[in-house]
């Protein structure tokens, strides 16, 4: 089944290639860097880059079993700090926690539940972790006027060592709302580049924006207000007709490469395309 997933990604990817379509528009500082592709199943709800430069993908098959018996049903855009994987879990419509999965670079895995606080929503979209380490930072699917900042599990002393409970600390407030937000990853302390879903145009010019949430200090646990800009509309460029799908975002420190997923339309939708950016 791999194997033919895997095949079909291929060749979706080559026909991608080849198809004629107008290129999005392009930021003031980031300029088009390369196109890739991984299939949707195994690597189409984000990716986290590694210390050796490779990428961690992530996708359904990769919620493990004994997860997906306890209910947590879909893993979202992963982050990777100090060698550690932070997972992002969420359950069904009806649930009333949603989890953080952490994997330490020994290979054990401490699950951190959070007990929904009340207005919260069940989504649990993705997981980027501040450049110091000590805050993880996460979004509900929807129109928002928040991101939700817990304490970093395992790194942020004031978690449990092996698992537990997880509260929210001090939320970051946007100054603009924002809608279906799909991945963020940090570019620096004070900058997340974000990921939206939305076609409608209405909150921002472009179909489904790559956004950029500025803070006016490093996180430190306390609420504080970002500022909400929009830098271009990620590409939708495939042979198939039907409705893409914005997802991941990872930025990569070392190499300053930005990458957003955005998964194929109709038939195609077996392919995520995973566009690179670099600062121009």
């Amino acid at each position: 089944m791999k194997r033919q997933i895997a095949a079909l990604t291929a060749l979706v990817g080559a026909l991608v290639c080849a198809a004629p379509g107008a290129s999005a528009s392009e930021p003031d500082r980031w300029v088009a860097a390369g196109t890739s592709y991984t299939d949707t199943l195994g690597g189409g709800q984000g990716l986290a880059s590694r210390a050796d430069g490779s990428l961690l993908h992530r996708g359904l098959l990769d919620i493990p079993p004994a997860l997906r018996v306890e209910g947590w049903n879909h893993v979202g855009d992963p982050d990777i700090a100090r060698g550690h994987v932070f997972d992002a879990y969420q359950g069904a419509d009806t649930a009333t926690s949603k989890m953080f999965a952490v994997t330490a670079p020994d290979g054990k895995r401490y699950d951190y539940v959070h007990p929904l606080d009340p207005g919260e929503k069940v989504n649990n979209s993705f997981a980027a972790v501040s450049p110091d380490g000590q805050w993880l930072v996460s979004g509900e699917w929807g129109d928002q006027d928040r991101l939700q900042v817990f304490p970093a599990p395992l790194l942020n002393p004031a978690t449990p060592r092996t698992g537990g409970t997880l509260a929210q600390a001090g939320r970051i407030g946007l100054d603009k709302p924002v809608r279906d937000i799909q991945g963020c990853d940090f570019v620096n302390a004070t900058r997340l580049v974000c990921a939206s879903d939305d076609a409608s145009g209405r909150l921002f010019p472009q179909s489904r924006p790559l956004l950029q949430v500025d803070l006016p200090h490093p996180l430190d646990g306390k609420p504080v207000t970002g500022r909400v800009s929009s830098l271009f509309g990620l590409p939708q460029r495939s042979v198939c007709t039907g409705t893409f799908e914005a997802e991941g975002v990872d930025y990569d420190p070392a190499s300053g490469t930005l990458r957003a997923e955005v998964v194929q339309p109709g038939v195609c939708a077996v392919a995520t395309t995973v566009y690179a950016y670099r600062l121009g």
